[in-house]
């Protein structure tokens, strides 16, 4: 949550601490969330990569982080995954997250970005909304006396059936638009 953070990524929960190769968001090594990170910003998929590692490189991705203005967060404070593995479909969630709260704590901050399905759910129950974006796009919803663009953008889950570089369009136009 840096300061001055101007978007808010919010995905649904870590894998299982087995599958992390790095302590920090999106830490499993088959989630293209950093390459599709690294297509938009180096138009590398590689760059946040240690090379001949299957791990990405945290301080990079920190710094990137900072650099860029984006705060991260998962929609669920606790969970139950009721098999030992990364699905969302088979992750209940305990204890949500107060998105609200977040956005409270971040000033500068002007969007959400939901990446995924099951984060995306949350953010439409939280705020009593009866839709959510489509991929691709954003509503705009209130928090407080602020408006919020809620981006909706493809799951980074390579068990989502798009190709990275379609992914990294859709990013690409968000992060675009947010600056």
């Amino acid at each position: 949550m840096p300061e001055g953070a101007t978007r808010l990524f919010l995905g649904s929960f870590p894998p299982p601490q087995n599958k992390w190769s790095m302590h920090f968001f999106y830490p499993n090594w088959i989630n293209d969330f950093w390459r599709i990170m690294g297509l938009i910003e180096y138009g590398d998929k590689t760059t946040f990569e240690v090379k001949g590692e299957k791990r990405f490189d945290q301080q990079k991705i920190e710094d990137f982080a900072r650099k860029r203005h984006i705060a991260m967060y998962d929609t669920a404070e606790r969970v139950c995954r009721l098999d030992d593995n990364a699905s969302d479909d088979r992750l209940e969630i305990l204890t949500p997250t107060d998105v609200a709260a977040l956005v409270r704590a971040l000033p500068h901050c002007r969007a959400i970005i939901t990446t995924g399905g099951k984060a995306s759910e949350q953010i439409r129950m939280q705020f009593a909304l009866d839709k959510v974006p489509k991929i691709g796009t954003y509503i705009t919803i209130r928090i407080d006396n602020r408006e919020i663009r809620w981006w909706r953008m493809p799951s980074s889950s390579r068990a989502y059936p798009m190709s990275i570089d379609r992914k990294a369009e859709f990013y690409r136009a968000m992060m675009a638009d947010e600056q």
